[in-house]
């Protein structure tokens, strides 16, 4: 196993995360540590960091650096940004930090921090198209790919604490000091015409991005807590940026889902947002919980596992390393899954669930038994809860909630436990429907692989108006297998309308 450390030393916080990276290939955060540094606010009239940035960044990675220790780190990437890159004295702080800490920061290009953004963005989002704002603390990052390829990037030395050091925004934003602001800002995008792109999403990344989608949740009530993949309309930012820029500082205090820390800061960094929702003529936004520090993750994942940097399928990669963090035995949860998938493909036409959601099933059929880390005997709403909250990346919130759900009644129906008001608000009938065929359908493939022998190798079916038929090819007699699906014909009868037939095929072993 190998104990990996990310340093990330930007404009307003620091960021220690660590990670395990198993034998088997599998990754999983074990540590998560954030220091308010505010260093744009500690730079004097000389383009200096001060004595207080010093001492505060060195205090912070002194901690950081203990951390490491205490997990056994085997490898440490520590970078720093903006307000260390743009200062004349940056790298004598980095001299510092390294005989202080044995940590060497690495000062990072502004171009290179775009494109690790990138790297986080691109590995976590299902977007084909799209421009990436990485808003900091004193810089912003912008990029704009196309079929998920970099075509331009630039970085902008504004951000949400340096931004609010040059006008003021600390308290409110008068009528002239927006004006001021917002002059600023597009003045400095105009400089870049490709920014222009009527109809692609904007992708936030960075503190700013994650609280403006917090806050907006809130005030909708949005049953789940997931930042990651939120998405909502400029329509909807531009009424929230119209109410925040009438309040002052002890009103923002008071706002659900801003914290203390970043109250004073907000304004400046809406107004950039708002600016680039202008420039780039988006009509919605997508906030990314991932980019810088997952970027460098992947980079050196790919690099030690010899795997992909960027990946083909995002939810597929995810799956897996899901599966491999709770599954011993991967083999039958595959086998599970290509039963399920073949009868999926095979009764399209009696089950009509569009192909859109085959992943859905796929994906539950992968990790049906993860929850038997927990507890075998009530397994499958555990796995639904691990779903449900899982990194798993290309599924937008609802479709996660509709793979857990699916999971979760592999053992038969139980509405008890999908009774709470998440599932209750996110979910429709209609959708309901949808989990019980697919959840019915996963039943009846575990059924056939109950004992784990893979003694059922393969499936065919046929259907007609009044009966689907499943032809089951094993190796010898399956007896506990037979058992087991019979046990699932009255559900199947309920939800597909017709009886199911089931049929033996045995073939000889092989010698």
């Amino acid at each position: 196993m190998q104990r990996i450390a990310i340093i990330d030393i930007g404009s307003n916080s620091a960021r220690l995360v660590i990670s395990h990276i198993y034998k088997n290939g599998a990754y999983n955060m074990v540590y998560n540590q954030k220091e308010a540094l505010r260093l744009s606010q500690k730079v004097d009239a000389s383009n200096m960091l001060t004595e207080e940035a010093f001492t505060s960044t060195i205090d912070t990675l002194q901690s950081f650096a203990h951390m490491c220790k205490i997990y056994k780190v085997d490898r440490t990437i520590a970078v720093a940004t903006a307000a260390i890159r743009n200062a004349d004295n940056g790298s004598e702080l980095v001299a510092k930090v390294a005989e202080a800490t044995g940590i060497q920061l690495h000062i990072i290009t502004g171009s290179t921090e775009a494109y690790i953004s990138y790297l986080g963005v691109i590995n976590t989002l299902d977007v084909k198209n799209g421009i990436i704002f990485d808003l900091g603390g004193g810089s912003t990052e912008l990029i704009l790919f196309k079929n998920r390829k970099i075509l331009e990037s630039v970085s902008l030395p504004m951000g949400a604490v340096n931004t609010t050091g040059m006008f003021n925004t600390r308290n409110e934003m008068p009528a002239n000091v927006f004006s001021d602001i917002n002059v600023f800002i597009m003045s400095r995008l105009a400089q870049y015409p490709w920014l222009k792109q009527n109809g692609l999403p904007l992708i936030g990344v960075g503190g700013t991005a994650r609280t403006v989608a917090k806050i907006i949740q809130r005030a909708k009530k949005y049953p789940a807590t997931k930042i990651h993949n939120y998405t909502f309309s400029s329509q909807v930012y531009r009424s929230f940026f119209n109410k925040l820029r009438a309040t002052n500082l002890e009103q923002r205090k008071k706002i659900s889902g801003l914290s203390n820390e970043r109250s004073d800061i907000i304004l400046a960094g809406s107004s950039i947002i708002s600016c680039l929702i202008e420039a780039t003529g988006a009509t919605k936004l997508i906030t990314s919980g991932c980019g810088l520090r997952e970027g460098l993750f992947y980079d050196y994942y790919s690099q030690s596992n010899d795997v992909p940097l960027i990946a083909d399928n995002i939810l597929e990669r995810s799956r897996e390393n899901m599966l491999k963090l709770y599954e011993d035995d991967t083999e039958h949860a595959r086998h599970i899954t290509k039963l399920a998938m073949a009868m999926f493909d095979g009764w399209k036409d009696l089950h009509k669930v569009r192909k859109s959601y085959r992943r859905l099933l796929e994906t539950a059929a992968l990790l049906h038994d993860i929850g038997i880390t927990i507890n075998f005997y009530s397994h499958a709403r555990h796995s639904a809860y691990m779903i449900q909250n899982a990194k798993l990346f290309g599924l937008t919130h609802k479709e996660q909630i509709i793979t857990s759900a699916i999971a979760g009644w592999h053992n038969g129906v139980s509405k008890n436990y999908f009774k709470d008001r998440f599932y209750r608000e996110m979910l429709t009938e209609s959708n309901w429907r949808l989990i019980n065929k697919m959840a019915c359908l996963l039943a009846l493939a575990e059924s056939l692989d109950y004992s784990e022998t893979r003694m059922v190798h393969a499936i065919t079916t046929d259907f007609s108006k009044k009966c689907a038929v499943l032809r089951i090819h094993a190796d010898g007699m399956p007896s506990i297998e037979m058992h087991q699906i019979r046990t699932h014909q009255p559900w199947f009868k309920k939800v597909f309308g017709v009886e199911l037939k089931v049929e033996l095929v045995q073939e000889a072993k092989e010698e």
